[in-house]
C-alpha cells in the first residue's frame, strides 16, 4: 500500500511537472545572446602557444573560490583579479595576461536570438541571468564598451536582468536561481533556461526548469521553440 501511494505521488508529481505552462524564458548572456567568449579564449591560447582549454581549466579549478568566481561575485577589484588570475595560471604552469583574457569577453550579438526575443516578449516574461564582472568607474572607455554595451542593446527586451556582480552569488549556486525566480515572479517549473555551460544548467534542471544547452544559435532556437510548443499542447 505504501509503495502504491508513493508511486501515485511520483506519477502525479511527474505529470504536474510535464504539464506546467511556461511563463518565463531565461537567457544566459555570453554564449547565448552573444557569441561565445570561449572562441576568443581559444584564439588567445593559439597566440600564446599554449594548449587549447587552458583558460577554461584555470576557471574550473576551485570553481567556487578561484579568481574568476570571486570577480563575478564582486569580491575582488579588477587589479586584485588580474594578480590572482595570473598567479593561478602560474600555479598550473602557464604565463598568461589576465588583461588579454578579459578582452576575450568582447563578444558579438547574435541577431537571430535577439529577433526571437522580440517575438517572444509579448507572450512570456523574459530575463537575462548572467555571471558578469562589475565595472570600475576608473576603467577606460575601451574596456567599458564590452560586454555592457551589448547588454544595453537588449535590456529593453527583457523584464529583468539578474547579475552575479550585483547580487553576490553566481551560477551555478542554487541561491542565484532562487533569487531570479523570486524577482521574476515565477516557479522554476514555469521556466525555460538557456545556457552554454552544462554546469550552470544542472542545478536549474534539478529545481524543475526546462533547460537547453546552447551549442549554436540555430540549435538553441530550434530546441527553444520545440520546448515551448510541447508545453502548450
Amino acid at each position: 500500500m505504501l509503495f502504491l501511494v508513493i508511486s501515485n505521488y511520483v506519477l502525479w508529481h511527474h505529470k504536474s511537472y510535464d504539464q506546467a505552462m511556461i511563463k518565463a524564458i531565461l537567457f544566459d548572456f555570453g554564449g547565448v545572446i552573444t557569441s561565445s567568449p570561449f572562441d576568443a579564449f581559444e584564439e588567445y591560447e593559439r597566440e600564446a602557444l599554449i594548449p587549447s582549454g587552458v583558460i577554461r581549466k584555470i576557471n574550473s579549478t576551485n570553481p567556487d573560490s578561484n579568481a574568476w568566481a570571486k570577480f563575478e561575485r564582486n569580491e575582488l577589484t579588477r587589479e586584485e583579479f588580474i594578480s590572482c588570475f595570473e598567479e593561478e595560471a602560474k600555479t598550473l604552469g602557464f604565463s598568461l595576461s589576465a588583461e588579454r583574457v578579459l578582452k576575450c569577453l568582447e563578444t558579438t550579438i547574435r541577431p537571430n536570438m535577439v529577433d526571437a526575443m522580440k517575438s517572444l516578449k509579448s507572450n512570456y516574461k523574459l530575463a537575462i541571468l548572467t555571471n558578469n564582472l562589475q565595472e570600475s568607474s576608473e576603467e577606460s572607455s575601451s574596456v567599458k564598451k564590452s560586454p555592457t554595451a551589448h547588454l544595453d542593446m537588449v535590456i529593453t527586451l527583457v523584464d529583468e536582468v539578474i547579475e552575479s556582480s550585483k547580487i553576490g552569488v553566481r551560477k551555478p549556486e542554487k541561491a542565484f536561481y532562487e533569487h531570479a525566480c523570486k524577482v521574476i515572479g515565477v516557479d522554476p517549473v514555469e521556466c525555460v533556461f538557456l545556457d552554454d555551460l552544462g554546469i550552470n544548467l544542472k542545478p536549474a534542471r534539478q529545481m524543475g526548469m526546462h533547460t537547453i544547452k546552447v551549442i549554436s544559435e540555430k540549435q538553441a532556437l530550434d530546441d527553444l521553440y520545440e520546448a515551448l510548443e510541447k508545453k502548450q499542447t
